[in-house]
């Protein structure tokens, strides 16, 4: 990630990266060190793949801290009382339509640093989200997927 690259997140998903990040910082660096000194008891480490594993782990962990820390340093949080329910923005709560099949999806529009399909939290940069952005309700977008177009109706737009 680039240094200076700003990363867009809600209120809620800036406290859940504080929490990784102390929860990385203070439990799993702990965890971690406690595996490589008993890896290191059990003798040479040059045969040893439980050290070796410990040690990757730990690389792991540094890397996760650095990354965290570099996006909560660039990162922009979104107000979402001033968040304007005319067009989808980031931090929207949106209502879509399936055009072919009916079916109804409802979705909060996030920077790519918190999406989770899943938990229907959808990216400004995925397929479905950059064709919604800035479109009003009543709007209907067309997606390319793997297979084929899909077609979306705006049908709300909430905080």
């Amino acid at each position: 990630m680039a240094g200076s690259q700003k990363v867009v997140l809600t209120l809620e998903g800036l406290k859940k990266l504080e929490k990784e990040l102390e929860y990385l910082k203070t439990t799993r660096r702990r965890e971690v060190a406690a595996r490589i000194k008993d890896a290191k008891a059990f003798g040479d480490i040059t045969d040893n793949s439980e050290y070796e594993d410990a040690k990757n782990e730990q690389a792991f962990v540094e890397g996760r801290i650095a990354q965290l820390e570099t996006m909560l340093r660039n990162a922009e949080v979104i107000d979402e009382d001033e968040l304007d329910t005319e067009t989808v923005n980031l931090g929207s709560r949106v209502k879509l339509k399936d055009m072919t099949g009916g079916e109804v999806f409802e979705y909060i529009i996030v920077g790519s640093a918190e999406a989770n399909p899943a938990q229907c939290r959808i990216s400004n940069e995925s397929p479905v989200g950059k064709a919604i952005m800035g479109k009003p309700v009543g709007t209907i977008v067309d997606v390319a997927a793997p297979m084929g177009t899909l077609k979306f109706q705006v049908l709300e737009i909430s905080r």
